[in-house]
């Protein structure tokens, strides 16, 4: 008995025309609620890991509470004329071309932790992995950047 016509391989990758069994549809018909919520809270397992990848985790209010409790440096990455325009306050100024030479010289304590800033984040974001790449494991990217920094109407200081 051919079911609906098809008794050839279904798009040439060796799958039959029954993909299921009876049993199979069956269960997934029966138990559709309990495989949505397996798919959904794998999927919330994995939201940290694809959060992570894309970009700086670290608020503002973080931030600070960092800089006052763990004493982190904080490194702007942007260029000469972007950090005199306004940076947070006591920054390092580090611009990103020479980030990797000079970050070990800056910076000698790898324990301490490390907020890497710029204007919106995306940078500092690039900074990110070379510091982890020297050793600096406890540095993170600011979210949003200097832009998320004066949005919570944290000081900024002109150079």
């Amino acid at each position: 008995m051919r079911n609906c016509g098809l008794s050839r391989k279904l798009l040439g990758l060796g799958l039959s025309d029954k993909v299921f069994t009876k049993e199979q549809m069956k269960f997934i018909l029966d138990n559709w609620m309990l495989i949505g919520i397996a798919l959904a809270s794998g999927a919330m397992l994995f939201w940290p890991v694809f959060k992570s990848a894309t970009g700086g985790t670290l608020t503002p209010t973080a931030a600070v509470q960092l800089i006052n409790r763990e004493k982190a440096v904080v490194i702007d990455i942007c260029e000469a004329n972007e950090f005199a325009a306004g940076h947070v306050g006591g920054a390092k100024n580090i611009p990103l071309s020479q980030f990797e030479n000079k970050l070990p010289g800056a910076v000698k304590n790898k324990a301490l932790p490390l907020i890497l800033v710029c204007q919106s984040g995306a940078r500092s974001n690039r900074a990110l992995d070379i510091a982890k790449k020297l050793g600096y494991e406890q540095a993170q990217s600011l979210n949003g950047g200097l832009n998320a920094w004066r949005a919570a109407n944290l000081p900024v200081e002109k150079a």
